[in-house]
């Protein structure tokens, strides 16, 4: 059992006996190996089913609004940022809201865990910095660092950023880390190459909207996608509907993503979804300095306006 497991139970036990909160809103284990699904524990003894291990990937800001009651969350570095993006876009209201904030060193990808283990993956355990897999020819040990998703290896968040009680204390942050070095290589790509890698990209996309409904950021009572009038873009799979579809989620996450990873793991297909998300997170920072669901005092990129804001990237 992961350290924190327990504390997590333990918190969430006493908020719900003490009717601080009416739920928490945390994980339990999947069906599957290498899975979790949200859970929201309602009594005292539906707590002991809450767990934390390195296969909490999704975000669990995305099952917060307004209407809830107030109810406690388990949060990592990310899903707090998301949090006090909810808050700063009024989707929810902090004092409904009671965080325990988990540090966390990255999740694992299953995907990789996939490509390193010698067949159908039977079960998973951690062990210190070290996976072990099972499979029917036996089992593998492999460093976790090797099996990190790739915002997880990216991450210079790992502690949440806001919390009302913390299960341990802080990690070490990373540092040194060039977090757009594949962004960079793109962008130095002549434009006809750049349409080529992008429709080679997400040519394997099915319009399934997983990213979308995985992402904290997707809240409109009616999506871009659903509307009839204006039809913005096209139902199918039509290459310049999809990467319509594409471009315009990711403008709409602008200076808001906060590089979660929940819409690639969402994905059934791995399309680098990120690839979009984080070259707009990448011109805010460099442009405006601003880093999403950091402080609920800054106001999300499109939002802001100063009027000693740089003008260079206007054509």
């Amino acid at each position: 059992m992961n350290p924190y497991e327990k504390t997590i139970q333990a918190k969430a036990k006493e908020l719900l006996e003490t009717g601080e909160v009416t739920a928490v809103l945390g994980f339990r284990k999947g069906s599957l190996p290498m899975t979790t699904e949200p859970y929201l524990a309602t009594t005292p003894d539906e707590a002991a089913m809450l767990c934390w291990d390195t296969n909490c990937r999704l975000n669990l800001a995305t099952y917060l609004h307004k209407g809830m009651g107030k109810v406690a969350v388990v949060a990592k570095g990310c899903d707090s940022r998301n949090i006090v993006g909810l808050v700063v876009e009024n989707r929810i209201n902090r004092d409904d809201v009671v965080i325990i904030g988990v540090p966390c060193t990255g999740m694992i990808d299953p995907k990789k865990a996939a490509d390193a283990a010698a067949g159908e993956i039977l079960a998973a355990k951690e062990d210190g910095d070290n996976l072990i897999l099972a499979t029917a020819s036996g089992e593998e040990r492999i460093a976790k660092t090797d099996l990190l998703r790739r915002n997880c290896a990216l991450c210079t968040h790992r502690n949440p950023v806001i919390a009302d009680y913390m299960v341990a204390d802080a990690v070490p942050e990373q540092t040194g880390i060039d977090r757009y070095a594949d962004i960079r290589e793109i962008e130095a790509k002549p434009s006809d190459e750049k349409w080529a890698f992008f429709d080679q990209a997400f040519s394997a996309c099915t319009r399934c909207y997983a990213c979308k409904n995985a992402c904290p950021l997707c809240y409109c009572p009616t999506c871009f996608v659903d509307e009839s009038s204006p039809q913005w873009v096209g139902k199918g799979t039509d290459p310049v509907d999809v990467r319509t579809y594409h471009m315009l989620r990711a403008i709409h996450c602008a200076g808001r993503c906060t590089e979660c990873g929940a819409c690639e793991s969402a994905c059934p297909m791995g399309v680098p979804v990120q690839l979009l998300t984080r070259k707009m997170e990448k011109t805010a920072t460099e442009n405006w300095g601003l880093e999403a669901g950091l402080t609920t005092e800054t106001r999300p990129a499109q939002d802001t306006f100063r009027l000693d804001d740089p003008e260079a990237f206007i054509l």
